[in-house]
């Protein structure tokens, strides 16, 4: 182990070209959160308990279908980058790359349903 280079011990071990990216989109997620998340709480609020009607009529209105969609998609998207982050810090080889994908589909699926739901609801 004493006679191997720099460059030999850093080997496989170097930038994947795209942390910084997902930082960033982490990060962005996280402020866009940060506005949402209580918007999302101040809309649903009034209308939770009510009757299927009402939840109807409520959600038929443009801002709080809008709210509610936003609030999906930017919670399981940053749900998929969260645990991508986790897998990769503790799982490896091939069992870490089946483990991200399959995240990253049953998150983008919950997304999807999330806002097949709420277009039910509003149309």
């Amino acid at each position: 182990m004493a006679f191997l280079t720099d460059r030999k011990r850093a080997t496989g071990l170097g930038s994947a070209k795209s942390g910084t990216q997902h930082f960033w989109r982490t990060r962005v997620q996280s402020v866009a959160l940060f506005f949402l998340i209580p918007l999302f709480i101040f809309t649903f609020g009034p209308i939770l308990g009510s009757s299927y009607e009402e939840v109807t009529a409520f959600y038929a209105r443009p801002f709080p279908a809008v709210v509610a969609a936003l609030t999906i998609l930017v919670s399981w998207f940053h749900f998929a980058d969260g645990v991508q982050v986790l897998i990769e810090d503790y799982v490896h080889g091939l069992a870490e790359k089946i483990l991200i994908l399959l995240m990253t589909c049953i998150s983008y699926a919950a997304a999807a349903f999330g806002i097949y739901a709420v277009v039910r609801l509003a149309l």
